[in-house]
């Protein structure tokens, strides 16, 4: 029986077919390349190719923390990794002969200071120490003689040699890059390809009530619609699914050539798997199809309850108006969603502004307000629809006979919307229009059904009835002045009567307009945001005039007529939250504290910068400790432990005001920027042409803000932007679907139309009217989910003292809202066109 309805009914069925496949795609090809992104390729070793053991100095740091009653241990990555020690190389000496490696000489290490061999916690300085260096000697033998030493030293062997090469961290940070970027875009196509497939799943279930209605009165119980129902969706879901799957596994590789293209992964990434083809990796296809049959059961199980406890005799009336689409149930999950998103929102705002900042947190709140504006949309779109009410120009010009013919057309079909008379309840607004005299269409008196009207007024029609003038050959309507904007004030009357009407019609045609619209705003101008906060806030701090930037700079000395601050990029380890958990904090490492005071604006709440010295520290308020005077245990960026006086407190900011400590507290790190204020009388160019000696790039500070912080990264930008095209695609492709399966539903009602006068053309511009102003309604209700997040982010930026303002890309969402308009339209045009040339005699 279920097969048989499914052939019968596959017309119906396209839609979520079609839905529930793509989404299934969508899940399954980022699924596969989340999974490329795990982890970078094996490689061959370059540096040490002819080596087959390598010796490479500690780079990690392990601390005990406290996990309840136990203490565990955390390995964090050292900001600066340690040399090799001088007394392990003469010990592995002994061994073999050592090598620097092939491309990459023995590196010095100026004033690195590092645990000795006899005791570890004590520190040496030592200029000539290589960071690595290979041998040819058993591998067992130099492990034993490594930790005989004490020192940490990591003995690679086998294609563990990669990580001494120069680029392995590049490639382990390019690919932290993509799967940051494939695990949003796996979120948001599955939240995607959820909402859109349960919205439209629901909507199938939906079109057929008078069906369900028949089988109730021919014996079926409430339990035997819902189980067939169901059957149906666990049929079309699995189905879909399989090919979805199928589509995603073709599609996957294409996926990851456009990441490279657009400089979002790195040249290398690919999901092949080599010369033997694509490499079948089984979680993304099993995620992706149970997610896929269970949104379609989840999807149409709502609505088969609703089924099942439709009568036969409402379900069977001749009524095209929707009532009751929203049950209690409904209701109440839509207000638990929408009241759990603000609260949510609230929440992280009074407690931790800094999480709204994060990808994470502006991708799931918004989905989760999307969802409960979605289950309240019925509830929504008739107010939405009342806004759009009769233009002022298009009430202005004279009148004319056209002019009247088609307000009477408008005034006769949506003149009864809001004041329906007795027995019109349930009734499309073009039948339910007021009160018609016997023989109107949807008021037949006894033994007029199937006559023509003149025969129900009492006059007798010719042997062949004359046809509508619009219809004869040749004939045209006399034109008017004033017909052209009457016309279009009927037909949006008439259009926007429709919208009103048919609530679930309307809200699956919005829905995924709400969820496109709402997660371009709401991604793009989060990240826009975030983005014009930091350079706001990076042209704030910047004093200075010149600043020179580079990988290992020299130190640039004294430079007449100028304030020069050198610093270097380092790191921090503390211990947070009553020492459960090991953080890692970005810091600056600076020779002069005075001169760096004098070229930045730091955002100071409490202490002064200028009291820094090599045994204290400056923090933000993010630390658990950040009062002038107190003492905190920290572990340097080489592994050292310290226990350093705050002095001066930043407020928390975007994230870049971070800890900051001498260049003695950082010897390994290299000099990578130098800030210089001009004195009043200083000769710019002068000052220049001695910067350049740093062998660094010297720019003017608006240079370098331009470049350093351009409000939104190129990669970040693309990235989003490929996002949002796979997203707009699949909701175009579904929202067609939705419109084609309407199409046939619609034939009784297009045939009124007809018959109260309308021309072909009239019924095509009425369906596209009422498809651009479904799509006005989600781009509405998506615009107002947008503002939401939006609001509350810039709430967030205001409270971490950060500059606080708003970024929506109008652009963005404009082209989302405009090939959704075009998309709806076109299929609803399409849709229509075998209904459009009906006879009225046939309705």
């Amino acid at each position: 029986m279920v097969l048989a309805s499914l052939r019968a009914r596959w017309a119906g069925f396209l839609g979520a077919f079609v839905a529930v496949a793509l989404g299934v795609a969508l899940i399954a090809a980022t699924g596969v390349g989340l999974a490329a992104s795990v982890r970078a390729p094996e490689r061959e070793p370059v540096r040490f190719a002819d080596s087959p053991v390598v010796v490479a100095g500690r780079d990690t740091l392990t601390v005990p923390v406290r996990r309840g009653p136990e203490t565990r241990h955390v390995t964090k990555r050292l900001a600066h990794p340690h040399p090799v020690d001088n007394e392990l190389l003469r010990e592995l000496r002994r061994l073999g002969r050592l090598s620097p490696g092939r491309s990459d000489p023995a590196r010095a290490h100026p004033g690195q200071t590092h645990p000795g061999q006899s005791h570890p916690g004590q520190t040496r300085t030592d200029r000539t120490a290589p960071d690595a260096v290979g041998l040819d000697a058993p591998a067992a033998r130099v492990r034993a003689v490594v930790a005989a030493s004490g020192t940490g030293a990591r003995v690679l062997t086998g294609a563990d040699r990669r990580q001494a090469d120069p680029d392995a961290e590049r490639d382990a940070r390019a690919l932290v890059a993509v799967n940051a970027f494939l695990g949003t875009a796996g979120g948001v196509a599955a939240f995607v390809s959820a909402f859109v497939t349960a919205s439209t799943f629901a909507f199938v279930v939906a079109l057929r009530r008078r069906e369900f209605g028949l089988l109730r009165a021919a014996g079926a119980s409430r339990g035997q619609v819902r189980r067939w129902l169901l059957a149906e969706a666990l049929a079309v879901g699995a189905a879909a699914s399989a090919a979805g799957c199928v589509i995603g596994a073709w599609a996957a590789p294409g996926l990851a050539r456009a990441l490279v293209d657009a400089e979002v992964a790195p040249p290398w990434f690919t999901v092949d798997g080599g010369p033997g083809g694509f490499a079948w990796t089984w979680w993304p296809y099993q995620l992706a199809f149970w997610t896929g049959l269970l949104v379609a059961l989840a999807g149409s199980w709502s609505a088969a309850r609703r089924a099942g406890r439709v009568s036969p005799v409402e379900a069977l009336r001749e009524a095209s108006l929707d009532t009751g689409v929203m049950p209690l149930g409904r209701r109440v999950v839509g207000a638990v969603l929408l009241a759990g998103g603000v609260g949510l929102l609230a929440w992280t705002l009074w407690t931790e502004p800094s999480e709204l900042l994060k990808r994470k947190t502006y991708t799931t709140q918004p989905m989760i307000l999307s969802t409960g504006v979605a289950a309240l949309s019925p509830l929504l779109v008739r107010h939405v629809v009342a806004v759009f009410r009769r233009p002022a120009f298009l009430a202005r010009g004279s009148g004319g006979p056209g002019r009247r013919r088609v307000r009477g057309l408008g005034r006769r079909l949506a003149g009864g919307l809001g004041r329906r008379p007795a027995g019109a309840e349930g009734r499309h607004p073009a039948e339910a229009v007021g009160r018609r005299p016997a023989g109107a269409v949807g008021r037949r008196p006894a033994g007029g059904v199937g006559r023509h009207p003149a025969e129900r007024r009492g006059r007798r029609p010719a042997e062949s009835p004359a046809p509508h003038p619009a219809e004869r050959p040749g004939r045209r309507p006399a034109k008017s002045p004033g017909r052209r904007p009457a016309s279009a004030l009927a037909l949006a009357r008439v259009a926007r009567a429709n919208a009103a009407g048919s609530v679930r019609r309307t809200a699956a045609v919005a829905a995924p307009v709400l969820v496109t619209v709402a997660t371009a705003g709401c991604l793009l101008g989060s990240a826009a945001t975030v983005g014009a906060a930091k350079a706001t806030e990076a042209r704030d701090r910047t004093a200075a005039q010149l600043i020179v930037t580079g990988d290992d700079l020299r130190p640039p000395g004294r430079i007449p007529g100028a304030t020069v601050a050198a610093s270097a990029s380092t790191a921090v380890f503390i211990r947070e939250d009553d020492e459960t958990a090991l953080l890692r904090a970005d810091a600056r490492a600076v020779t002069d504290p005075a001169a760096y005071a004098a070229t930045h604006r730091l955002p100071v709440v409490a202490g002064d910068v200028r009291r820094l010295d090599d045994r204290s520290i400056v923090v933000n308020e993010e630390w658990q400790r950040h009062r002038v005077g107190e003492h905190v245990d920290v572990w340097l960026g080489d592994g050292r432990r310290a226990r350093l006086r705050i002095v001066a407190v930043l407020a928390r900011g975007t994230g870049d005001n971070g800890a900051y400590v001498t260049a003695r507290n950082a010897p390994a790190a290299p000099l990578d920027r130098v800030d210089v204020r001009l004195r009043d009388g200083a000769d710019p160019a002068a000052v220049a042409a001695a910067l350049r000696t740093t062998g660094g790039q010297v720019r003017t500070a608006g240079e370098w803000l331009a470049a350093e912080y351009p409000g939104m990264k190129h990669q970040t930008r693309l990235g989003l932007h490929m996002l949002l095209a796979l997203c707009l695609a699949y909701t175009a492709i579904s929202l067609a679907s939705t419109q084609l399966m309407t199409a046939p539903v619609r034939a009784p009602e297009l045939r009124s139309l007809r018959l109260l006068g309308a021309a072909p053309g009239q019924i095509r511009l009425v369906v596209a009217a009422e498809a651009v102003l479904a799509v006005t309604v989600g781009a509405v209700l998506g615009l107002a989910v947008t503002l939401v997040g939006l609001g509350g982010l810039s709430a967030g930026l205001a409270r971490l003292s950060a500059p606080a303002g708003v970024v929506v890309p109008w652009d963005v969402m404009g082209v989302c809202v405009g090939v959704l308009a075009v998309v709806a339209v076109g299929a609803g045009v399409v849709g229509v066109a075998g209904c459009r040339r009906a006879s009225p005699r046939s309705a």
